[in-house]
């Protein structure tokens, strides 16, 4: 299993929209950089993602999981881009922020750090098991 992170505004698409989502999840469209494309090219079913509200809040809320690998996205009208589905799977106890990440220096390395508006980004086995343990997860 690998481990991601996705980014969204709370005002466009927020935690709690995700978590209505249920079991069917939602399809992870609009996103428009080729390292994040990347990145979800990668993703398989299975795969974990921490849900990050980003600009407003700036906090890891959530882990979700891949249910559906990329595809084209349909909302893109170019034809190259590619989106994949993501369903809720447990919110942390404890939102664990950008702020908080960038003092602990085991996180130095983290993408969120290092390439704060890249949307879809990888997250290390390392860094997610100390993300966990710090949302109480």
């Amino acid at each position: 299993m690998a481990y991601w992170l996705v980014k969204s505004e709370p005002s466009t698409w927020s935690w709690d929209q995700q978590v209505a989502k249920g079991a069917k999840g939602e399809a992870w469209t609009g996103v428009r950089n080729h390292t994040a494309k990347a990145n979800m090219m990668k993703m398989k079913k299975g795969d974990r993602a921490f849900y990050y509200h980003s600009n407003e809040g700036k906090e890891i809320v959530g882990i979700v999981e891949i249910i559906r690998e990329h595809y084209p996205d349909p909302t893109d009208k170019t034809g190259k881009f590619v989106c994949v589905d993501i369903k809720a799977d447990k919110p942390l106890k404890t939102p664990v922020t950008l702020e908080t990440i960038k003092a602990e220096a085991k996180l130095a390395e983290m993408d969120l750090v290092k390439y704060s508006r890249l949307s879809v980004q990888s997250v290390t086995a390392d860094a997610w098991k100390l993300v966990c343990k710090m949302g109480g997860v």
